[in-house]
């Protein structure tokens, strides 16, 4: 029994992040279950309207993070800083670490090896970064 097991979990491997059709399945995992989370859900359902329009920009931030493609031209630091001045400066370190669980158990769920774990790593230290940019625009103003 025990081997039929080992042999039922090998099969049962999940792909690393390979492309954009996986960084898009990805975004939008995330995002549906970021919509309805008690806490975040009310955050990002009052800011974002173009859902599809998000998805595509997030797309995009990542390909370019994880694949080194130029395709994101934003800003996240000014994006984030003014998502907290639309919400009253409510946003929180917890906040971010809510979002960072749901980031890794989607990541999780779906994706597992090298880019999987830099996609992680880059949400982790950005998630710092960008909370430290949204207190600084707090006391900038």
């Amino acid at each position: 029994m025990i081997t039929f097991i080992l042999k039922y979990a090998r099969m049962q491997q999940r792909p690393d992040i390979e492309n954009r059709a996986h960084v898009r399945i990805l975004v939008e995992t995330f995002y549906s279950k970021i919509r309805v989370h008690d806490d975040l859900g009310p955050i990002f359902n009052s800011l974002i309207t173009d859902w599809e329009g998000h998805f595509e920009l997030l797309t995009d931030f990542w390909e370019t993070q994880l694949f080194l493609k130029r395709k994101y031209t934003g800003n996240p630091v000014t994006a984030h800083q003014d998502a907290d001045r639309k919400t009253g400066n409510s946003i929180t370190p917890e906040h971010f670490g809510l979002w960072l669980n749901l980031w890794f158990a989607t990541i999780d769920e779906l994706f597992e090896g090298e880019t999987a774990w830099i996609a992680k790593n880059r949400a982790q230290k950005m998630s710092t970064m960008l909370y430290l940019k949204i207190y600084e625009g707090r006391t900038a103003d």
